[in-house]
C-alpha cells in the first residue's frame, strides 16, 4: 500500500493524494489548480489516475481548490462514491455548478474574441451529475470506502462542513492508519466549530502547511480592526472593498459586520454582497444551524446571522454595475478571493485608484494572483487588459485566515501524537502538503525540532505504508 501526491504538492491549489490498498485506488480530494490560466488548464487536464481506476473519492472540504475537479472526473466517466459532510455536498451544489458556469463562459469569451477554440474543462450539467455521486456522512462516524478501507470524518474548522480524515487500511496482515488534515481552521472562527483532531493516532499525517512560517493576529483583534477599517473609510467618503471567496469568508465578514454594528462600532453604511455564489452560500450556511459553534453569543442570540438592516444582496449584473456609480460610503464584498476573477474585478478597476477607498485583503494570496500584487502595493495593477493606478489604501487582516497558523498547526498535530499509534509504533510520519516551499520548509524545521519525522513531497513522489 502507497500514497502517491499528485496536487498541492509544495503548491496551495489542486489538492488531490492517492492511496493505493492492495487493488483499490481511493482519491483524497480532486481539486482544481488556479493560477496562471495556460498552466493551471495544462494541470487540471491532466487526470492524476485514469478514471477506470479509481474506486472511491473522500472529499474534505467544498472549495474548489479541494473538490473543482470533480466534475471533471464525471465528465470523464467516474462512476464511484464521493464521500463528504451533508455541508459538504449542498456546498458542492452550488461551487460546482458556479466552476462549470465560469468555464463555459471562458471559453465562450476566448471563442468570440481570441479566435480560440477551447472545450470547457466541465460544463454544468457534469457538476449536476456529480452531485448524484456524493454520499452524506456525519461527523465521527466510521463507514467503509472500499475494500480494505474505511474512513471517519472530525471537525476541521476551516469551513462550513470541513472534515480532516482518519483512515484505516488494511492489506493481508498490514494494518496502518492515515490521517488526512484537510484544510485546518483555527479555533475562535465565528459561525464554524473549533477543529477536533482525529481521536485515534496515525502511521502517517498528510497536513497542510499553508501558513506554515507565520502567526496569524488574534480572532478577536481582526474583528476590531475590521472596525476600525470601516470607521475610517465611511470617514474619507470611501468604499471598503473586499475580495472575499464566496464561502466561508464572506459568511465570516458578515458575522461581524452584524456583531459590530450591534455594539455600535460602526456606521450604518450599506454593505453588498455582490456575488450570486455568496449569495446563494449564505443561504446553505442557513441551512445548517447544527453545524454552527453554539457556544458563541450571536449564535445562541439571533438566529438570522446574516440578515440584518445593513446587508443588501446583489444578484442581477445590472444592480452590480450600479454600484460603481452610487455616491457615499459602501462595503463591498466580492468574489474572488484572490481576485482573480468575478465582479470584484470590476469594482477594483473602478475603485483601486482612488485614495479614499480601501482595498481590505482578508485571506491567503497565492503567487501570481491579482490579489498577491495588491498585497505588495504594486504601484500599477493590471485589470481587464488595462492598467489601473493603486492609490486606495491596502489593508491586510491576517487574523480572518481560515487556516490554522505554525503555531495551531503544530499543537492540532501534537495532539494527534498525542492519541498514540496502532502498536505503539514510532512518531507519526509527517508529508507536508498545501503550502509554498518557504512555509513549509520553515513548519518542517519546527516539528523536526519536535521530534517529528518530516517529509516534503513533491508532484508525482510516492511513500510505501
Amino acid at each position: 500500500m502507497h500514497i502517491e501526491f499528485s496536487g498541492a504538492a509544495q503548491e496551495v491549489t489542486g489538492s488531490c493524494h492517492i492511496l493505493r490498498v492492495g487493488k483499490r485506488t481511493v482519491l483524497l480530494d480532486c481539486g482544481l489548480f488556479q493560477g496562471k490560466r495556460s498552466e493551471s488548464r495544462a494541470k487540471n487536464q491532466h487526470l492524476p489516475v485514469p478514471v477506470d481506476e479509481i474506486d472511491a473519492i473522500i472529499l474534505s472540504h467544498a472549495h474548489i481548490d479541494h473538490a473543482g475537479r470533480l466534475p471533471y472526473l464525471v465528465a470523464q466517466g467516474y462512476k464511484g462514491s464521493i464521500w463528504a459532510t451533508s455541508a459538504t455536498r449542498d456546498l458542492c451544489a452550488i461551487m460546482l455548478a458556479d466552476s462549470a458556469n465560469i468555464q463555459e463562459k471562458d471559453a465562450d469569451f476566448l471563442a468570440r474574441h481570441r479566435d480560440e477554440h477551447i472545450e470547457p474543462l466541465y460544463r454544468v450539467e457534469d457538476a449536476t451529475q456529480t452531485l448524484e455521486r456524493m454520499i452524506s456522512m456525519p461527523y465521527r462516524k466510521w463507514f467503509d470506502v472500499t475494500d480494505g478501507v474505511r474512513a471517519m470524518f472530525t471537525e476541521a474548522g476551516h469551513i462550513l462542513g470541513s472534515a480532516s480524515v482518519a483512515l484505516e487500511v488494511r492489506e493481508g496482515d498490514t494494518f496502518r492508519r492515515v490521517v488526512f488534515s484537510g484544510d485546518v481552521g483555527r479555533c475562535g472562527l465565528p459561525i464554524i466549530r473549533d477543529p477536533e483532531p482525529p481521536p485515534l493516532g496515525a502511521d502517517v499525517v498528510i497536513c497542510e502547511s499553508t501558513y506554515g512560517n507565520r502567526d496569524h493576529e488574534s480572532v478577536e483583534g481582526a474583528r476590531d480592526q475590521l472596525g476600525q477599517v470601516v470607521r475610517d473609510t465611511a470617514a474619507r467618503g470611501g468604499r471598503v472593498l473586499i475580495p472575499a471567496f464566496a464561502v466561508g469568508r464572506t459568511q465570516e465578514l458578515l458575522y461581524d459586520l452584524h456583531q459590530l454594528r450591534h455594539d455600535g462600532k460602526i456606521p450604518d453604511i450599506p454593505v453588498y454582497i455582490d456575488s450570486p455564489l455568496a449569495t446563494n452560500a449564505t443561504a446553505v450556511f442557513a441551512m445548517h444551524p447544527e453545524a454552527y459553534d453554539h457556544s458563541e453569543a450571536l449564535v445562541r442570540r439571533d438566529p438570522n446571522l446574516f440578515d440584518f438592516p445593513m446587508v443588501q444582496f446583489t444578484r442581477d449584473v445590472n444592480e452590480s454595475k450600479r454600484l460603481n456609480s452610487m455616491p457615499g460610503p459602501m462595503i463591498i464584498i466580492a468574489a474572488s478571493g484572490m481576485a482573480e476573477s468575478g465582479r470584484i474585478l470590476h469594482h477594483l478597476r473602478y475603485g483601486a485608484s482612488d485614495p479614499r477607498n480601501t482595498i481590505l485583503i482578508v485571506g491567503f494570496m497565492a503567487e501570481h494572483t491579482l490579489g498577491r500584487r495588491i498585497v505588495e502595493q504594486r504601484p500599477v495593477l493590471r485589470i481587464f487588459g488595462e492598467e489601473v493606478s493603486l492609490a486606495a489604501s491596502v489593508e491586510i487582516l491576517n487574523g480572518y485566515s481560515a487556516h490554522a497558523d505554525r503555531h495551531e498547526l503544530h499543537r492540532w498535530l501534537q495532539a494527534v501524537r498525542q492519541n498514540g499509534v496502532p502498536d505503539g509504533r514510532p512518531r507519526p510520519h509527517v508529508m507536508l502538503v498545501h503550502g509554498e516551499p518557504p512555509a513549509q520548509e520553515a513548519f518542517a524545521e519546527q516539528l523536526r525540532d519536535d521530534g517529528f519525522r518530516v517529509d516534503i513531497p513533491a508532484p508525482g513522489d510516492r511513500m510505501t505504508l
